[in-house]
C-alpha cells in the first residue's frame, strides 16, 4: 500500500483514541453514576445502600442537576481519555524502540534482535501506561471532582433564616456556603491547588501505577479462558483465531475478571481523587469536615490506598471493597462493545484525516 493510504502506528492510536472517546460518550451517564457510588461513604443499613443504586442516582441527578448533571466533567473526561491514548502510544513506541536499540546493541552487527516475549511486551507495555499515567493524571483528578460535584457525603447546609442581632453573622456565614463553587476546568484545578497544594494534582497517582498491571490480567486472562475454549471444541492448535463475536465475549470476559481482580485499588483511587477519603478520615479522627478551598492536611500527607481500603474492611468488611462494581462491568462491557462494532468505521475516519494531513503536507512543500 502507498503511503497515503496505509494507516500509520499514529493513525492507529488515532483510531483508537477517537474510538474510546466515542465508546465512552454514550455511555457516559453511566460512569458519572459508578464515579459517585465509588466515591460515596455510606452505612450499611439498606436505606443507605438503596440510596446508592443506578437508578436511585440516575433519578436524583435528574430531580436536582437536571439533564446536564449527566454530562458533568464531560469534556475533561474526553480530554484524559484521548489524552491517555495518546500519551499511551508515544512512551510505548519509545519505551519499545530503545529496549530493542539495547537489544541489538548486545548482538553481532548485522544480527537482527530477536521478536520480542509476551512477556517482555506487557511489561514494556506496563511502564508506558505508568508514564502515561504520570503526565496525564492532572485531567482525571479535574475530571473526578468535576463527576462528583458537590461531595454526596456532606449535608446540606440550610436556608439561612432570618434571625435577631447575633443572627445575622450565622446567616451571612450559611449564605456564603451555599454560594456556588466554580466547577469549570480551572475553578476546579484551582481548588484542588488550594485544598492540597500542587501535588494535589496528583492524587491517586500510586493506586493508578499499580492499576498499570491491569492490561496484563486481561491478557493473560484472555489468552487462558481462548485455550480453554478451543480445546473444548476439540481444536488443538492453540493459534486459531476465534470468530470475531467470539473473541468479543472472551474479551469482555476477560476485561470483567480483571476487573473483579484490581476492582478495591479501582476505589480506592476514586476516593481519593474525589476527596471523600479526606471526609472519611475527619470523621474518624472525630475532626472538622474538609472545607472548600481550604488546606485538608495541615502535615501535608494525603491519605493512601491501603489506609482507604483497611478503613472500608472495618467498616463493611469485604464486601465494601466491591461498592459499585456492578456499574462499572457493565459500563466496561458496553464499552468494549462499542469499541469492537466501531473499530473499522474510526480506521476509516483515521486514513482519511492522515491521507488529508499527507496532502496538505504536500502542498505547503
Amino acid at each position: 500500500m502507498s503511503k497515503e493510504t496505509q494507516l500509520t502506528p499514529f493513525g492507529h492510536a488515532l483510531a483508537g483514541a477517537l474510538g474510546a472517546c466515542f465508546s465512552n460518550a454514550v455511555v457516559y451517564p453511566l460512569d458519572i453514576v459508578k464515579t459517585r457510588i465509588q466515591a460515596a461513604t455510606v452505612d450499611s443499613n439498606e436505606s443507605e445502600k438503596e440510596r446508592l443504586s443506578v437508578i436511585g442516582i440516575l433519578l436524583r441527578i435528574l430531580k436536582e442537576e437536571g439533564f446536564a448533571g449527566y454530562y458533568k466533567g464531560f469534556m475533561a473526561t474526553m480530554l484524559n481519555t484521548f489524552s491517555m491514548q495518546y500519551a499511551y502510544f508515544f512512551f510505548y513506541s519509545f519505551v519499545r524502540t530503545s529496549y530493542m536499540k539495547r537489544l541489538a546493541s548486545k548482538r553481532p552487527a548485522g544480527t537482527a534482535a530477536p521478536p520480542l516475549s509476551t512477556a517482555a511486551e506487557l511489561a514494556l507495555g506496563a511502564v508506558a501506561g505508568a508514564l502515561a499515567q504520570i503526565f496525564t493524571i492532572p485531567v482525571a483528578v479535574i475530571a473526578t471532582r468535576q463527576q462528583i460535584g458537590r461531595s454526596l457525603d456532606r449535608p446540606k447546609t440550610k436556608k439561612a433564616v432570618s434571625a435577631p442581632a447575633d443572627g445575622d453573622k450565622a446567616g451571612k456565614a450559611e449564605k456564603e456556603e451555599e454560594e456556588e463553587y466554580d466547577d469549570s476546568f480551572l475553578g476546579v484545578a484551582r481548588e484542588i491547588i488550594a485544598e492540597e497544594g500542587v501535588t494535589g494534582l496528583w492524587l491517586g497517582l500510586k493506586p493508578g501505577l499499580v492499576l498499570t498491571v491491569n492490561p496484563a490480567i486481561t491478557y493473560g486472562l484472555y489468552e487462558r479462558v481462548k485455550s480453554v475454549m478451543l480445546l473444548a471444541k476439540g481444536e488443538t492448535n492453540m493459534n486459531t483465531k476465534l470468530s470475531p463475536w467470539m473473541a468479543f465475549a472472551v474479551g469482555a470476559l476477560s476485561k470483567s475478571l480483571a476487573t473483579v481482580v484490581t476492582y478495591p485499588y479501582i476505589m480506592a483511587k476514586v476516593r481519593i481523587q474525589a476527596r471523600s477519603a479526606d471526609v472519611e478520615e475527619a470523621q474518624e479522627e472525630h475532626i472538622p469536615l474538609p472545607q472548600h478551598n481550604k488546606p485538608h492536611h495541615k502535615t501535608g500527607h494525603h491519605v493512601g490506598a491501603l489506609t482507604v481500603l483497611a478503613r472500608i474492611w472495618r467498616r463493611h468488611g469485604f464486601l465494601g471493597w466491591y461498592q459499585g462494581m456492578g456499574a462499572q462491568l457493565v459500563k466496561a462491557v458496553l464499552t468494549q462493545a462499542l469499541l469492537f462494532m466501531s473499530k473499522d468505521q474510526f480506521e476509516h475516519w483515521a486514513l482519511t484525516i492522515m491521507v488529508l494531513f499527507y496532502r496538505l503536507r504536500g502542498v505547503k512543500q
